[in-house]
């Protein structure tokens, strides 16, 4: 990645992007977050600019300036991500651990945080905007929507389908073929071995609806 990345948010998920790009030797310009409290605090060489509107900094987002959005809240990281795609026609860019295996054979979106030994096997589909927690496993031909967040430890088995929005707690194994619809979530620690419908939240071993 030849330009320099903002970063928006200052909370724990920013402080593992700015990790993550730091590893890969991307500059960092700074990062914006709307807790006052954090304006002005520095990170190593990197700075909390502003808040996440502030013009004095998101102007320079464009041709020379990427973008990556560390909200871990999902609403907030999609209004964000929303914004700045229409109104700089900005789409953030992946945060890839260098230590992230994904497969030459995958296809993956924009705007995607992989942690830690994350594993993405051949001829699975990413969306955007997802976040892959360290040592989270997905296997081949899964399908993964936008705006899914996967947990530390978690396991896609291949053949999963995951719909939009969804939340898979950490430790999670999702067996071969299961379809999770879109706003589900998973619990911690659970094991999926039925499809899950939609905006419904499957908890325990093997899971049940809650």
């Amino acid at each position: 990645m030849e330009n320099p990345v903002l970063i928006f948010g200052a909370g724990s998920l920013g402080m593992q992007a700015l990790d993550i790009f730091r590893r890969n030797n991307v500059l960092v310009y700074g990062i914006l977050d709307d807790n006052k409290e954090l304006h002005g605090k520095e990170f190593g060489d990197v700075s909390v600019l502003g808040a996440t509107d502030d013009e004095a900094f998101i102007n320079i987002i464009g041709e020379k300036c990427e973008t990556f959005v560390a909200v871990g809240e999902r609403s907030v990281r999609k209004q964000l991500t929303e914004g700045l795609n229409e109104r700089f026609k900005s789409m953030p860019v992946n945060a890839i651990h260098e230590s992230a295996i994904i497969s030459d054979m995958a296809a993956v979106g924009h705007g995607n945080l992989f942690g830690a030994r994350v594993i993405v096997g051949p001829l699975s589909t990413l969306g955007s905007h997802s976040l892959f927690q360290t040592s989270s496993v997905i296997e081949t031909s899964a399908k993964i929507g936008d705006y899914v967040t996967v947990g530390a430890g978690a396991v896609i088995n291949d053949r999963v389908t995951i719909g939009d929005g969804v939340f898979i707690g950490s430790g999670a194994i999702i067996v071969a073929g299961i379809e999770i619809g879109k706003n589900a979530r998973i619990g911690a620690g659970s094991v999926v071995v039925e499809n899950v419908p939609a905006n419904t939240t499957f908890f325990g071993n093997p899971a049940r609806k809650i």
